[in-house]
């Protein structure tokens, strides 16, 4: 992010939040601050915070995007085949440059195979090509290859929605508007059934189930712990 656009940044926090002071310094200080990120990814983050207090704290800013910057790197689902034929430095500098262009939303949700083939391309969304990222999208044609389809919801709990939260396919699920760092239950039970070839169960028969087999499995566990104490004790 440039000084100017720092100073439009803070033209939209003036806007969301009224009542915030903004000094005469300020806009030096955010510049400072959102040096590393992009102004578009930064004006996100501030709607997101705004709409949950009144007044937008920088490192609020900053925490709302890298939330957002990792969710979309664990999206990307990353793999690295290698290359035999880079040195253990550019290998270094090509994942860092997929997880760069991963966070940077240039790759989408998907599965991302880097097989590192210099005559691979890697289809990025339109206008990715021009503005703040073309140097970024270079660099991540040239070190990621090529892309797969999209996940598999047969395999992949993030490739179906989730019948719990309503999170839809390739995004996390969230519990209370908070992103989840697994899958509800419901969603992993539906991808092994759909592996399975089985139809799925009814929401509600397969959330008892569900209940239903962790109860069973904390009951055994109680259970592992009072035999090992019952040992200590004869001991």
């Amino acid at each position: 992010m440039t000084q100017d656009e720092a100073v439009l940044l803070l033209e939209y926090v003036a806007a969301a939040c009224p009542a915030q002071r903004i000094g005469e310094f300020t806009p030096d200080v955010w510049g400072e601050l959102f040096a590393p990120y992009s102004l578009d990814e930064a004006r996100a983050a501030v709607i997101v915070v705004a709409s949950q207090q009144p007044f937008v704290a920088p490192a609020d800013v900053i925490t709302e995007i890298k939330a957002r910057r990792a969710e979309r790197i664990e999206l990307a689902n990353i793999v690295i085949d290698g290359d035999p034929t880079q040195t253990g430095a550019e290998s270094a500098a090509a994942l860092r440059e997929i997880i760069r262009a991963a966070g940077d939303g240039l790759t989408g949700p998907s599965s991302i195979r880097a097989s590192l083939g210099a005559g691979d391309r890697l289809a990025l969304p339109p206008g990715a090509d021009h503005g703040p990222y073309e140097g970024r999208a270079a660099a991540a044609r040239a070190a990621i290859g090529k892309m797969p389809a999209d996940r598999d919801p047969s395999k992949d709990p993030r490739g179906r929605a989730c019948r719990k939260c309503g999170a839809a396919a390739g995004t996390s699920c969230t519990t209370s508007g908070r992103r989840r760092q697994d899958v509800h239950p419901i969603r992993l039970e539906d991808t092994k059934r759909a592996a399975a070839g089985l139809p799925l169960l009814d929401h509600d028969e397969a959330e008892a189930r569900i209940k239903a087999a962790a109860a069973a499995a904390l009951a055994h566990h109680q259970e592992q712990e009072q035999d090992q104490e019952q040992e200590v004790d004869a001991s």
